[in-house]
């Protein structure tokens, strides 16, 4: 109907509205009542085409990967009072798409057989109450027209932080260390913390147990083969592979450099995620979150 009533609209310089009303076969009223919405509509188009371009702004921002959730939890930070079902219908029209996670992740894990494994004391309740009291850690490897550049980290389960990360061309078990090391050194790991990982000879070595003792923490592994027993590490493996948005890097140094700014200035202090208590946070700042409760409580 709203197209009978826009030629109808178009034409009424021509023919009087009487006359087109009965060609188009449309009451008058039907017409008029369009007419008088006509300005209504136009200024909520405006309103649309400017909330598209403050979330065309949100989504570049994110590296192209907010969806929905986030690109309105975004604009609400900045004090835009915004309804998520409009967000969705606008981002809908201009066909905005954040990523999707990829799967098929092939695991680096080979199990030192002869290594007695620590008990999985995580089991799966991937929550901490306070920072530096359990952490989670993996390997990946990054491709690179050089071979393979391999990354260690360990996250903090109160924060989502990664809190330490190492990388090189090996991934012997000195990388996990260094990067645990790394966040020893910055004063992340509270006495006894739980560090969890899965039963990977790098993680089983007497390097990294010794390392674990020094710090004064409690190791933990989840089974053999099963993936689940460390989805919270794993998980950030896939945000930073699809967020980062590169597939191949020309050299291991290119690699190192995208990888340290995308953890420091984007993954820990822009990227935003849902916090069960504190709705949408970034990792640091739900780390300076805790800090102030603690304070308070104090």
């Amino acid at each position: 109907m709203s197209a009978v009533c826009r030629f109808i609209h178009a034409e009424k310089a021509h023919y009087t509205i009487v006359l087109l009303c009965r060609v188009m076969k449309t009451a008058r009223s039907t017409y008029y009542a369009w007419a008088a919405g006509a300005e209504t509509r136009e200024a909520r188009r405006r309103a649309d085409e400017e909330l598209a371009h403050e979330i065309t702004v949100v989504h570049i921002a994110s590296r192209g990967t907010y969806g929905v959730p986030r690109v309105t939890a975004e604009l609400r930070r900045q004090g835009r009072q915004v309804n998520r079902k409009r967000v969705e219908r606008v981002v809908r029209k201009h066909g905005i798409a954040g990523h999707t996670r990829r799967t098929g992740r092939h695991s680096l894990t080979k199990q030192d057989t002869k290594a007695a494994p620590a008990p999985d004391l995580v089991g799966r309740d991937f929550h901490a109450g306070r920072p530096g009291t359990q952490i989670v850690g993996d390997i990946t490897y990054i491709p690179t027209a050089e071979g393979w550049l391999y990354l260690a980290a360990w996250l903090d389960l109160a924060t989502r932080e990664i809190i330490g990360y190492s990388m090189a061309d090996h991934h012997r078990a000195e990388l996990v260390v260094d990067a645990l090391d790394m966040a020893a050194n910055l004063g992340r790991l509270q006495p006894h913390c739980v560090i969890h990982s899965d039963r990977g000879s790098e993680y089983t070595s007497t390097q990294l147990r010794a390392n674990i003792r020094e710090l004064n923490g409690r190791q933990s592994m989840g089974r053999t083969g099963i993936c689940y027993d460390n989805a919270a590490a794993e998980s950030s493996w896939a945000v930073l592979k699809e967020e980062i948005g590169t597939r191949f890097w020309p050299d291991r140094a290119t690699a190192r450099a995208e990888i340290f700014t995308f953890i420091e200035t984007f993954y820990n202090r822009r990227r935003l995620r849902k916090h069960i208590n504190w709705g949408y946070l970034t990792p640091h700042e739900t780390h300076l979150r805790y800090q102030q409760d603690q304070t308070l409580a104090a």
